[in-house]
């Protein structure tokens, strides 16, 4: 197994682990869970608004955010791990957290990119030339995109993206115990 196969599969798993150690790291306090909900509350609308467009395994998605970056799922992400970070307020946790998402998410990128090149080949490697990898572009650069040119319900629906929205109010909910307790 490599490192990306590795990463690929067993990240979730990695985040619950890392979830445990950040959360003991953590010292919020109602000022850092506000703002770390407002960044992370961009990182979810980013993420919402590619897994509206996103059709996993039946077309090369090259419309909506996807016309920008080529991973607009996984830059939400790394929006929504800022916002945690900041409501987390320790240096460790933001570390850490930044650590586990630069080294885990490159790999997968680079393993998923491996998987749609293999898929797509020319039209990938088109795609992938002309979009960037993890930074959006300010303007779209494919002009002969496949997939949706519109968001759909659906869709976001069908990616199960309503769990991401889930998993952080779950974690700002934990925060504020945790700020709850420490000040008792």
């Amino acid at each position: 197994m490599t490192a990306m196969d590795f990463f690929a599969r067993w990240r979730v798993r990695l985040g619950y682990v890392l979830a445990f150690l950040v959360l003991w790291l953590a010292e919020p306090t109602p000022r850092s869970i506000l703002i770390g909900a407002a960044i992370g509350i961009v990182g979810l609308g980013i993420r919402a608004y590619a897994a509206g467009f996103l059709h996993k395994q039946e077309v090369l998605t090259m419309t909506g955010p996807y016309a920008r970056t080529r991973n607009p799922l996984y830059f939400g992400s790394s929006i929504l791990t800022a916002g945690a970070a900041v409501a987390m307020n320790s240096w460790w946790a933001a570390g850490l957290l930044l650590i586990y998402f630069a080294s885990v998410y490159s790999f997968v990128m680079r393993r998923e990119e491996m998987e749609l090149r293999q898929q797509h080949g020319a039209a990938f490697d088109a795609y992938a030339e002309a979009v960037p990898l993890f930074f959006p572009q300010p303007a779209s650069a494919t002009s002969a995109a496949t997939g949706s040119n519109r968001f759909s319900w659906q869709q976001f629906r069908k990616n199960h993206e309503h769990q991401a929205t889930i998993g952080f109010l779950l974690l700002l909910a934990l925060l504020t115990a945790i700020w709850r307790v420490r000040l008792h």
